[in-house]
């Protein structure tokens, strides 16, 4: 982490120093109306902002509350305990969490060490990243949810991302433009937020998961993203020694797709990307990404971006 943003962010908070003073309690007219265990974005975003930054409050215990935008937590050192929908999750350093509006959040106690710094976005933010993410995922499923304020999976993800520096380059260029009055600052976060995106998307063994089924689904997921041109479903369940039918019942509840859709998707999204990278022949890289059968790859190539692979190419 940059020691000018880590120092920035280290520093003890009006609210920290009221704490350290002897109050014990938070302060829910800072995060909350009223009674209500909601923390509301129109409390820590200024109007017409779609995203803000704000240093982990620690020295204090922050009891189980739930909030009306997406936040991601971020550990720039240390460590600190969440309690999520009921699940502990503690992050270290490096640590990337993503917490929905649908799930229940607890906070423990963290101390001066613990530097962690959360960004408030309202869903409407991520339109334009997740344009940019073709593939199904976890982390697209994640977002589509946040939008449509659906809750079909566990509310939150968590990726260890830690000495990933490709990741730690963007979250610092996310956290300058953040931190400043850079021109232009919405479109540069979404645009920094998208190459986020699109890293964690390629990095899919940084993915915890939460329970079994979490674990089953990230498993296939890996299979795919390191052998998408040999993969077959049969032969993952029997390495992962998963039950064919309950495997296949639970990465179309996570994903919405089937397994063979998942598959495809990733061959021709590679295969989109050497046909716009290199020279290779069609035909090469047909095979390359597991189509034997050329013909059946024109189609389905076709099928899914609207022109053949050679126009394709050709159109820049």
């Amino acid at each position: 982490m940059d020691r000018e943003i880590l120092a920035r962010l280290s520093k003890i908070t009006a609210e920290e120093q009221s704490i350290l003073d002897g109050r014990t309690t938070i302060d829910r007219g800072l995060y909350m109306q009223g009674r209500s265990s909601i923390v509301n974005a129109k409390k820590l975003l200024a109007s017409g902002k779609l995203i803000t930054i704000r240093p982990h409050t620690r020295f204090i215990h922050f009891p189980e509350h739930t909030h009306d935008y997406v936040e991601v937590v971020y550990m720039c050192a240390g460590r600190t305990r969440h309690i999520v929908s009921g699940r502990q999750i503690e992050l270290a350093q490096g640590d990337l969490l993503f917490l929905s509006q649908s799930c229940t959040h607890e906070v423990c106690r963290a101390e001066k060490q613990d530097i962690a710094v959360n960004f408030i976005v309202l869903p409407d933010f991520f339109n334009a990243p997740l344009a940019a993410m073709e593939e199904e995922t976890p982390l697209r499923r994640f977002l589509v949810d946040c939008l449509c304020r659906q809750n079909s999976g566990p509310g939150y993800l968590h990726f260890d991302v830690s000495g990933v520096k490709p990741i730690e380059n963007l979250i610092e260029n996310l956290l300058w433009t953040l931190l400043e009055e850079t021109p232009n600052k919405r479109k540069m976060s979404q645009m920094t937020m998208a190459l986020l995106f699109l890293q964690l998307t390629g990095r899919a063994e940084t993915l915890v998961p939460g329970d079994q089924e979490d674990a089953a689904v990230i498993q296939v997921l890996r299979c795919i993203e390191s052998d998408y041109a040999g993969c077959s479903f049969g032969k993952i369940s029997a390495q992962l020694h998963y039950d064919p039918s309950w495997l296949s019942r639970k990465i179309k509840a996570a994903t919405g797709k089937t397994f063979t859709q998942l598959v495809q998707e990733k061959r021709l999204a590679q295969a989109a990307f050497l046909l716009k990278n290199t020279n290779r022949n069609v035909s090469d890289i047909s095979v390359a990404v597991g189509y034997e059968n050329i013909s059946y790859f024109h189609r389905i190539f076709a099928a899914a971006f609207g022109k053949s692979p050679r126009r394709y190419r050709n159109d820049g």
